[in-house]
């Protein structure tokens, strides 16, 4: 009874979510709307086991509601959803005493086979250029940092000399997306495609040079930049592969294998450019 009485409640909890969400979702409302009324009758199944009535966990409402505000819909119920595999493996085993689970076990695979897959969300249309951006970001500047840091070994000519490269190269990155974009004529808004690339671009930069502004020595900062640029992977991979039913465990060893790569490659090259041009800072 325990069991039913939780999933009763995570039914009512989703059937607010996709409700919620409905709202102010407009492209997608219909589709939000179908799934949410499919929640409610999954609810008054488990209350005709319970003979109870449950409201909302009212938390988990709020939270999926700006984790769909941040980071769109689709990654938000997608999280949501993946919480509901578990749920399955209970109902198959409460099935067994309660045969009226069993459509439902039918209706929560309908979910994420069919309905999930009518959302149409603009941003995913652009993760592609975002993933450019702070890919080509992360590789060029840890790259960069790296041999500048065996070069110069000074955290401001480092910082000044990082920031430059940074802003330049995401110009040119933004620029060459858009004219990419226009020339594909993939039916991709190429100023829209142009925008995500620069943003993922400046904001990788930010993150990534801003450990040399620290009261630490150069080879302290190039280290807290190497786990900065780690976390940004791990969470950029993250996002991606669920909004796209990826891999997470291949794109992450694939991105920081090429990340850390071009660092420790960089390394040796400012290493080697100090000795054969003795720059002595």
């Amino acid at each position: 009874m325990d069991e039913a009485l939780k999933a009763q409640e995570n039914e009512i909890t989703e059937h607010m979510v996709y409700k919620n969400l409905a709202k102010r979702e407009k492209e997608n409302r219909e589709v939000l709307e179908r799934i949410a009324d499919d929640e409610l009758e999954h609810y008054n199944v488990w209350k005709s086991v319970t003979k109870r009535e449950i409201k909302e966990k009212r938390s988990k409402v709020i939270f999926y509601g700006i984790l769909a505000f941040i980071f769109g819909i689709t990654f938000a119920l997608k999280i949501m959803e993946n919480g509901e595999k578990n749920a399955q493996r209970k109902y198959a085993d409460l099935a067994k005493k309660y045969p009226q689970v069993e459509k439902l076990i039918k209706d929560e695979n309908k979910h994420e086979t069919e309905l999930l897959k009518l959302i149409n969300e603009e941003r995913l249309n652009y993760v592609g250029a975002m993933v450019l951006g702070m890919n080509d970001a992360l590789v060029e500047l840890t790259g960069t940092l790296a041999g500048l840091t065996f070069a110069l070994r000074n955290n401001q000519l480092i910082s000044l000399a990082g920031l430059i490269t940074g802003i330049a190269a995401a110009l040119s990155m933004v620029a060459s997306e858009y004219l990419s974009t226009r020339a594909e004529d993939s039916g991709k808004k190429a100023t829209t495609a142009a925008l995500y690339t620069g943003i993922a671009y400046i904001i990788t930069v930010v993150l990534i040079i801003s450990p040399f502004f620290l009261p630490v020595s150069p080879y302290a900062s190039i280290m807290i930049t190497l786990m900065v640029g780690v976390v940004l992977i791990a969470i950029f991979t993250f996002y991606v592969s669920v909004v796209q039913d990826l891999s997470f465990k291949k794109r992450f060893a694939e991105m920081t294998s090429i990340s850390l790569g071009v660092a420790l490659l960089s390394f040796a090259i400012g290493s080697v450019a100090r000795v054969f041009l003795g720059v002595d800072v």
